[in-house]
């Protein structure tokens, strides 16, 4: 098996270091500039309680980790230091605020010599839900599929670049997993852990990663991200606006939903378009699992390109909400996204619920800026 699993490989990693050269880690661009709390706005207003719990979700999550560093990120926090300073946390909330002065220094992130950014959001959706197929609930949620195969280069050869493939093999070829309409449209080899009754509200919950399901009995259960199927993700405000199916006044994630389930044939086509399939499991967690492997806490958690910034780390983030509020508080790279690329860009989970929530996250769409907060050491 391991044999014909390594012929499988060679041509994809032939295609890997043979193919043109990878674009190099653009490092140069990628600035850290150092305050104190004293000099960051807002800072005296958030008592971080809330946050508290979040930081132990954490802090839990990583305690058993041997990696020199936290990620792969470009920006280096060595896990050593992160976690000494986890096991010196108070055992009170109200105390968490001080321990962060105590123990962290602000770093201003930016790029370029802009240290400005897009801010964006989600939420965990709602959706009605059966264990059982029939003629309502007749549109499946899959698991992670049974065929879908991923790998490493840089695991077989350390010149490699680290990145993630996924695929899956059709005449002993390892080849790219289908694409969203052939999925759709053929089905696939995976488990169906639940049957919706609405195709949209689905893509939806593909989109922000997670939901919760009501079942006909009234009962709830929490589904989690899986995997993907690796292809290329597009936004469907993005497609809609490139074919002049909406207009630019009417691009928040709230109209679009209501446009495509109005125009289900139509819409078909446009989200076909969108090549990124999501694959989901049950979860028993008291929140929506980010990329971490801990419950987001709405209002503290943040998706990040994890290229730049590490999983785990504290960030005071200054931005605006959907209504122009100001949003001025600590939250955690807990999470990652098909869309979140670049070193000063974030995705703020604004927690659980129904259309007024999703219309709240989808139309956040802000500049702003973050700062992230780096492990003091011994003398500083």
């Amino acid at each position: 098996m391991a044999r014909t699993f390594l012929k499988l490989l060679i041509p994809v990693l032939l295609l890997v270091s043979c193919g043109e050269p990878e674009t190099p880690p653009q490092t140069g661009g990628l600035a850290c500039a150092p305050y104190d709390f004293a000099q960051i706005d807002g800072w005296k207003n958030d008592d971080l309680q809330d946050a508290f719990h979040a930081f132990e979700l954490t802090c839990a999550r990583l305690k058993d980790s041997k990696s020199e560093f936290l990620g792969d990120a470009e920006i280096k926090i060595r896990t050593a230091d992160f976690l000494e300073i986890c096991r010196r946390r108070p055992a009170e909330a109200a105390a968490f605020k001080q321990f962060v002065e105590d123990n962290f220094r602000p770093c201003l992130v930016s790029f370029d010599g802009a240290a400005d950014g897009k801010f964006t959001s989600y939420y965990e959706a709602e959706i009605k839900a059966s264990t059982v197929k029939s003629e309502k609930y007749n549109i499946p949620i899959y698991g992670r599929p049974n065929d879908l195969i991923e790998f490493n280069p840089r695991d077989f050869d350390k010149s490699l670049p680290a990145k993630r493939l996924v695929g899956r093999v059709e005449n002993n070829r390892l080849v790219p997993y289908f694409e969203r309409a052939e999925i759709v449209g053929n089905g696939i080899d995976a488990p169906v852990i639940l049957w919706g009754d609405s195709y949209v509200d689905i893509y939806v919950m593909q989109i922000q990663g997670s939901a919760v399901a009501e079942l006909e009995d009234g009962s709830k259960v929490r589904i989690g991200f899986a995997d993907t199927n690796g292809r290329e993700f597009r936004g469907i405000g993005s497609i809609l606006l490139e074919n002049k199916v909406i207009r630019p006044g009417q691009a928040s994630m709230g109209k679009i939903k209501k446009w495509l389930k109005a125009n289900p044939r139509t819409a078909q086509k446009y989200l076909d378009q969108n090549q990124r399939y999501v694959f989901h499991r049950l979860s028993d967690a008291e929140g929506p699992l980010g990329a971490l492997g801990v419950p987001l806490t709405a209002g503290r958690s943040l998706a990040v390109d994890k290229k730049y910034i590490p999983l785990g780390a504290l960030l005071w983030l200054e931005t605006t909400g959907p209504n122009h509020e100001k949003i001025e508080k600590l939250v955690i790279a807990q999470d990652i996204g098909g869309a979140i690329k670049g070193a000063v860009r974030g995705d703020y989970f604004w927690g659980s619920g129904g259309d007024e929530v999703l219309e709240l996250a989808g139309k956040m769409h802000a500049k702003g800026r973050y700062f992230v907060l780096l492990p003091k050491t011994k003398g500083e």
